[in-house]
């Protein structure tokens, strides 16, 4: 796999932002993040497997001053970017970070030729929802009783990704 490293720096003294190819080294974090933020987590093991197993996953880690901050990831189907994953540690959200390691995440995607993306959220995770039509996803089913934890639907969204250009400028207002 090929490593896609950007860097940016902050002008107002901010924490610089490193986004790269994940590792197996990066799984303890991902662990943390993993915990943090979902109530189904993935095992070390699931993530080792997409590591090692899967040649259809990619997945990002996204440093702030060399400290894993979140990840994404993301399953390649033909021309069709699947989001498996993206979350951003507790104590570093509110900052708009989602925001920029989903714009990576897509970015990537764009860069190995892919034309769609989709993913499925929880209909009650209404701040990601609204990242994600922030980002110009757009909603375009349910997937009744998706999530074992407590049968709760998931709300499938899909982006062209040629459309992306077109909602970038709609990402101010972003969580």
């Amino acid at each position: 796999m090929q490593h896609r490293e950007t860097e940016s720096a902050q002008s107002s003294g901010e924490p610089s932002v490193h986004f790269r190819t994940m590792g197996l080294e990066d799984i303890p974090d991902v662990m943390v993040i993993e915990h943090e933020s979902f109530s189904l987590p993935w095992t070390e093991q699931a993530f080792r497997s997409e590591m090692t197993i899967n040649h259809f996953a990619r997945y990002l880690i996204m440093e702030l001053d060399g400290e894993a901050a979140g990840y994404a990831g993301m399953w390649t189907v033909m021309d069709e970017a699947h989001i498996t994953n993206i979350a951003v540690r507790t104590a570093y959200r509110g900052r708009k970070l989602g925001a920029r390691l989903l714009d990576e995440l897509l970015g990537m995607a764009e860069s190995l030729g892919l034309e769609r993306a989709t993913l499925e959220v929880r209909v009650s995770n209404e701040v990601a929802r609204r990242l994600y039509v922030k980002m110009g996803f757009r909603e375009i089913g349910v997937r009744k009783g998706y999530y074992s934890d407590n049968n709760e639907d998931a709300v499938i969204m899909w982006i062209d990704l040629k459309d992306r250009s077109r909602a970038a400028g709609n990402t101010e207002g972003s969580v």
